[in-house]
């Protein structure tokens, strides 16, 4: 399957990128950059959206309602300063207001352009993202769930077309896992080192080669790509291991996309790992945003879906083997800490009680439930 952050930049033509750069009043070269980190940008929040139901049925609506044809017509259509509003009225209505503005604030610091750079950069490619999906759902012949699915299994390549700066700015907003950063910046760091080990393991193979034979050479190079191995691996430890323990479950969690967790827990043909990072992600998505009552009733949906899911994962894990219980109740339980500490602060908001506080309860109960099985 095609990579959907490609399929979308190729939307985005030489033409529709003058276009844009000409309306935000910036060179092409500074808007391709813009644009290059703002699509896997809203793609990632997509992927996140689609973890329930209610978001899934509410992206299909969206992109049902989207024209087809041409960015540059779309543009010279709508014009660039309606398709902006347009597409900042509908991100906002699929995200949240408060997470479209941080969003904007993080792309905006990332391009120079700042906030409101930012917010009509989003707005504009938010309706031409949204129509590429369109196009690519036609294409493959996928309904709604197909598309959701899809996007959840490519979050992992999603994030990674993510520029790190960017990348690092969103982690630091919280709309994307710390960990996605921290993986980043690990294999960067890996790759780096790589590179610096392989230009001194030719630099000796070079030197042997002037003063032995072609095999005395080969012998002479092999202990520097061990220790290139040696150094990737501490890399790869120096990234996971010094993280706190609660952002090592999120490590654990926000990489089991679809496809990728492991098959020991997987039962009836769900993998219960994949099924609890979505519920996870349901709950980072829904409980911060909780302020007042108005915003624990929006809540509600995605908590007492996440509740659900989690009722179904207690059925589920009961069928697991010995060892895979105990394994899955560490996630649990490592995750849980984040989440316990989200519940409280949405229950200490004024007026949440009355409206939330069953549903607050009644997942920390489930959650405990979980990690005992």
């Amino acid at each position: 399957m095609a990579n959907l952050t490609s399929i979308v930049m190729q939307f985005l033509t030489p033409e529709a990128i003058t276009q844009i750069a000409s309306f935000l009043g910036l060179d092409r070269a500074a808007t391709q950059k813009a644009t290059e980190g703002a699509v896997p940008t809203l793609l990632a929040g997509l992927s996140d959206l689609v973890s329930t139901p209610a978001g899934t049925n509410q992206l299909s609506r969206l992109i049902s309602q989207q024209q087809a044809g041409p960015v540059t017509d779309l543009l010279r259509n709508v014009g660039a300063q309606g398709l902006a509003d347009t597409g900042s009225s509908m991100l906002s209505g699929l995200f949240g207001g408060r997470t479209m503005d941080a969003m904007a604030e993080a792309v905006g610091r990332f391009t120079g352009m700042g906030g409101m750079g930012g917010k009509s950069l989003l707005g504009l490619l938010g309706p031409i993202v949204l129509g590429a999906l369109g196009q690519q759902q036609r294409n493959t012949g996928l309904d709604a769930d197909g598309l959701a699915s899809l996007l959840r299994s490519q979050r992992s390549q999603i994030v990674a077309a993510i520029p790190s700066g960017l990348a690092n700015q969103l982690g630091a907003a919280g709309l994307i896992d710390r960990a996605d950063s921290v993986l980043r910046s690990g294999a960067a760091a890996a790759s780096s080192g790589a590179s610096r080990i392989e230009d001194a393991a030719q630099r000796a193979g070079t030197w042997a080669g002037q003063t032995a034979s072609t095999t005395a050479s080969r012998v002479a190079q092999w202990p520097y790509w061990l220790a290139a191995a040696i150094i990737l691996g501490g890399f790869a430890w120096y990234a996971i291991g010094r993280q706190a323990p609660e952002t090592v479950a999120e490590l654990q969690t926000a990489t089991g996309t679809v496809g990728m967790a492991p098959a020991e827990f997987t039962v009836d043909g769900v993998n219960l790992a994949n099924q609890f990072s979505s519920s996870i992600g349901a709950l980072k998505s829904a409980l911060p945003g909780i302020t007042d009552a108005d915003s624990a009733q929006a809540a509600l949906p995605k908590i007492n879906e996440a509740i659900t899911q989690l009722s179904d994962l207690n059925t589920r894990a009961a069928k697991l083997s010995p060892e895979a219980r105990s394994a899955f109740a560490k996630l649990i339980a490592a995750a849980k800490p984040s989440i316990d500490e989200m519940c409280d602060k949405a229950a200490a908001a004024p007026g949440v009680g009355a409206v939330a506080k069953l549903a607050i309860d009644d997942l920390r109960t489930k959650l405990d439930a979980l990690g005992r099985v």
